[in-house]
């Protein structure tokens, strides 16, 4: 057999096996709740290529592309157990499992790893919980997509009812109209299921979900039990009220927490997933996820802060351009976001910095920030400069936030890339808040400047579905634990 026909007939070996593993992957969500990842990479839903280069991932860990042949067993273990809603990671069930030499098979060792989500120790299945969305702009429909793939076996997050604005009417197509947008995007592509409209009941059915559309002008006309919504997370990403007076109007019969698309003000907490969300108080109703820019980078600052300390640091945003500009010249309440969005580049204000202090209140070194909006649609970068308390390295440096995206609480906000070649438009459609570029990476002495990519419209939704989970009491534990 030659080199080809033996490299050919490894690939098909491995689709083969990748085909095997997505029926019983598909079987735990659906009837367990369980979400199986890989290094931090959930593998539901997903397609034979897409399972396959997600094992490629692997090579960043142990150099070393991560074969499913290795990865099939633990899954099967998975299978044949007790389990509990949870999360489990089969790359780091394989990763361990080599490093283990006490000789146990498989089968023993997985059932070991995962011992806290099976049998008298596993938490029991949720009710559910209903979300509305107030708005349907570009966050709100990537959310709900997010939404509608995660809705599993029902026992989740359920996307029960959007509200738009025409309370006082509403054109005949605009159910018609509301649907393509979620079906087809033009940066983020086709929704993945089938959306039908039932224009006799004002619904959206997507993947089998029943989405009431909602014709509202004022948040306080709106009676969510008349459509048998209760207990609802209502998910607010107008921005039009982002302090607590304003964001109470939502706190309706059926509504009974609130959470805003972006920075609120006043003593509105600012959660960013991974490193203030554990404070949150359990009566809590109004909270604020923050802006896309300070997701991005508040999660490296920790990493930063934890290890090395930070006097001080400036944050200098090349931000997409947003709904907000103009498309042409044309009158704006801000001077420059008044000029056409595709054909310049526009220096403008961001409140990130300052929203450190809230989602970090014990850093005590000063952050200062800018920004300029660029003429592409999405992905944006940040470039943090960072005076550290201690001198160090580069490679230090790139070996810490590498192991920090690979093994610690924050591997779901963190990714780390060494590509050479990567631009932008690479980074459509990640799941991390922030994506730390190795190669772009300078340290000299006690200076540090890391430069961050982050898809500011679909890492950020990601990072809003975490919040709602974790306010929900659906963000399930994650197998094997992460190193604290």
């Amino acid at each position: 057999m030659t080199v080809n026909e033996d490299s050919f007939t490894n690939w098909n070996t491995r689709e083969e096996i990748a085909e095997s593993m997505i029926p019983i992957i598909g079987k735990l969500h659906r009837e367990r709740d369980v979400n199986v990842l890989l290094h931090s990479r959930s593998l539901v839903n997903k397609s034979v290529v897409s399972i396959l280069k997600t094992h490629r991932f692997a090579r960043q860990i142990a150099g070393d592309e991560l074969s499913v042949t290795e990865t099939l067993p633990f899954l099967q273990a998975l299978a044949t157990l007790d389990l509990g809603p949870s999360q489990i990671d089969i790359g780091m069930l394989a990763a361990t499992y080599k490093s283990d030499d006490r000789g146990l098979s498989v089968e023993e060792f997985t059932a070991e790893a995962v011992a806290g989500a099976t049998g008298a120790n596993k938490i029991e299945r949720s009710e559910g919980r209903d979300v509305v969305l107030y708005g349907f702009g570009r966050i709100g429909r990537l959310v709900a997509r997010l939404l509608i793939e995660k809705a599993g076996s029902g026992n989740g997050l359920r996307l029960r009812a959007i509200v738009v604005r025409g309370g006082g009417g509403r054109a005949a197509d605009d159910l018609v109209k509301r649907a393509s947008l979620l079906r087809r995007d033009s940066i983020h592509g086709q929704f993945q299921g089938t959306i039908t409209v039932d224009e006799a009941n004002g619904t959206i059915v997507a993947n089998g979900n029943v989405i009431k559309v909602i014709y509202a002008d004022d948040p306080t006309s709106v009676d969510y039990t008349a459509h048998g919504i209760k207990n609802a997370i209502l998910i607010d990403n107008t921005g039009k009220w982002r302090d607590r007076e304003g964001l109470s109007k939502h706190l309706r019969p059926g509504i009974d927490k609130v959470v805003l698309t972006a920075p609120g003000k006043g003593d509105v907490p600012n959660i960013v997933h991974g490193v203030n969300h554990d404070m949150l108080k359990p009566d809590e109703q109004i909270l604020s996820c923050a802006s896309c820019t300070t997701n991005a980078i508040v999660p490296p600052l920790k990493a930063m802060e934890d290890e090395y300390g930070v006097e001080r640091g400036h944050v200098e945003t090349v931000h997409s351009f947003t709904n907000d500009q103009n498309l042409l010249d044309n009158h704006h309440s801000s001077d420059r976001r008044g000029r056409s969005a595709p054909l310049n580049m526009v220096i403008t204000e961001t409140g990130a910095a300052s929203a450190v202090a809230k989602a970090l209140p014990d850093l005590k070194a000063k952050i200062t920030g800018s920004s300029i909006r660029v003429p592409v649609p999405n992905v944006s970068i940040a470039i943090l400069n960072l005076q550290l308390a201690r001198e160090t390295t580069r490679e230090e440096v790139l070996d810490h936030l590498r192991d920090v995206s690979l093994t610690s609480p924050l591997k779901r906000q963190i990714d780390f890339i060494s590509a050479p070649d990567a631009v932008s438009s690479d980074f459509i459609g990640s799941r991390h808040s922030s994506i730390i570029d190795a190669g772009a990476t300078k340290v000299e002495g006690d200076n540090a400047i890391l430069y961050l990519w982050y898809d500011n419209e679909f890492g950020y939704s990601c990072q809003v579905i975490r919040v709602v989970q974790h306010v929900s009491g659906v963000e399930y534990p994650t197998y094997p634990a992460p190193v604290v």
